[in-house]
């Protein structure tokens, strides 16, 4: 049997991860500044994350949702405390595709409607409701998925967004704080301050998408936050458990209460998910991890801004997107291949995603910039 070719694949093996590095089976080091999309939160084979989850093996990995799970309410506590947020309930699934796409139904339950505002480069995930509120994904929609009413607008042009949340007519709007896929450009949040009221106004269910820039990865525990503004449903993923798959759902259950068998997952929430999501907290809280990518993000965006061919460094936190004055696909396979460094990519084809681990140091972060030079400087008319 083949597998379903859909993956552009670099010849790169990964047998082994420690912290911010790789070793691919050919037993090449490799310093990780992407974690695999932003997934890699806590380091590679943390001893206290694989410490949790062997342990949890040895008793139960998984049961359904119709028996008591007390790591659920472990999980749910320990999310609260570091978030701050305690007034929200938390439904767990798998993905973050699958929390937007609880997100999008829990918002059309509370006012009935359908229609969504999105915002242009915006990335929610490739199933049926969150790739029609993704802009990035328009050319991957099949024809099935054509049955949402969805309107983009501009990201900055805050008149064009509030006109049409004052129109009445949408269930939700859907907000990445800090665009992922989309280039790093960042909400400004005096804008989200006025979104929030408008939403208010007209009943419109107000989703920020902190998948990827949640988590502490943008300096802050929820990259919203320096907007002092409160979602009504927040969707996460992606660093919540460090490369096991688990997403959530948080939502203001007192603006939506919960309904029995609205919402439902098999795998979401089951043991092994939720020891991985107990894990990363715990490390996240012991090590000082939040505070850590602001300080971190800090210097290493200084230190990119000196880089020769550099046109702009966007985002904040350890979540910065390089924008350089030439097409990045070949310079990051030069990266990898002859320097020895991951890191992403994103829409905009000159722009390279840094996204390593929240637990990075000064020193990773110095090897980090002498490959970028180091390459750099092998560019031609550089």
């Amino acid at each position: 049997m083949n597998l379903y070719d859909v993956y552009s694949l670099y010849n790169v093996t990964p047998v082994m991860g420690k912290g911010a590095y790789i070793h691919d089976d050919k037993g090449i080091k490799y310093l990780d500044f992407y974690g695999g999309h932003a997934v890699i939160s806590v380091g590679h084979t943390h001893p206290h994350y694989i410490q949790t989850i062997k342990s949890q093996l040895e008793k139960i990995n998984f049961y359904s949702n119709s028996v008591q799970n007390p790591l659920q309410h472990e999980l749910a506590d320990k999310l609260a405390t570091l978030s701050g947020l305690s007034n929200y309930d938390l439904f767990l699934i798998n993905s973050g595709a699958e929390a937007n796409e609880n997100a999008l139904k829990l918002a059309s339950f509370y006012n009935n409607r359908k229609k969504v505002l999105a915002l242009n480069n915006s990335f929610h995930g490739r199933t049926s409701a969150a790739i029609n509120v993704t802009h990035t994904g328009r050319k991957h929609q099949a024809p099935i998925n054509h049955g949402a009413d969805v309107t983009y607008c501009p990201f900055t042009e805050i008149d064009s967004i509030l006109n049409e949340i004052n129109t009445g007519a949408y269930t939700a709007i859907i907000i990445e704080a800090i665009q992922g896929v989309g280039g790093l450009d960042m909400i400004d949040p005096l804008h989200l301050q006025k979104i929030r009221k408008a939403c208010n106004k007209t009943d419109t269910i107000l989703i920020l998408d902190e998948v990827q820039c949640g988590y502490g990865r943008s300096g802050d525990f929820f990259a919203f936050e320096s907007s002092d503004i409160l979602p009504d449903i927040i969707t996460i993923a992606k660093g919540m458990g460090n490369g096991f798959p688990i997403g959530g759902v948080l939502i203001n259950a007192e603006k939506i209460p919960p309904v029995k068998s609205r919402l439902g997952t098999t795998y979401g929430g089951n043991h092994l998910a939720c020891a991985a999501g107990i894990a990363v907290l715990d490390i996240i809280k012991e090590e000082n991890l939040v505070a850590n990518a602001a300080h971190m993000g800090i210097l290493l965006k200084d230190q990119l801004v000196e880089l020769p061919m550099v046109q702009s460094v966007k985002g904040r936190g350890l979540m910065l997107g390089l924008e350089l004055e030439f097409p990045i696909s070949e310079f990051r396979k030069k990266l990898i291949y002859d320097y020895h460094i991951f890191t992403g990519n994103a829409t905009n084809p000159n722009l390279l995603r840094i996204l390593p681990p929240l637990s990075i140091t000064e020193n990773e972060i110095s090897l980090f910039l002498d490959g970028l030079r180091k390459c750099l400087k092998s560019i031609p008319n550089s």
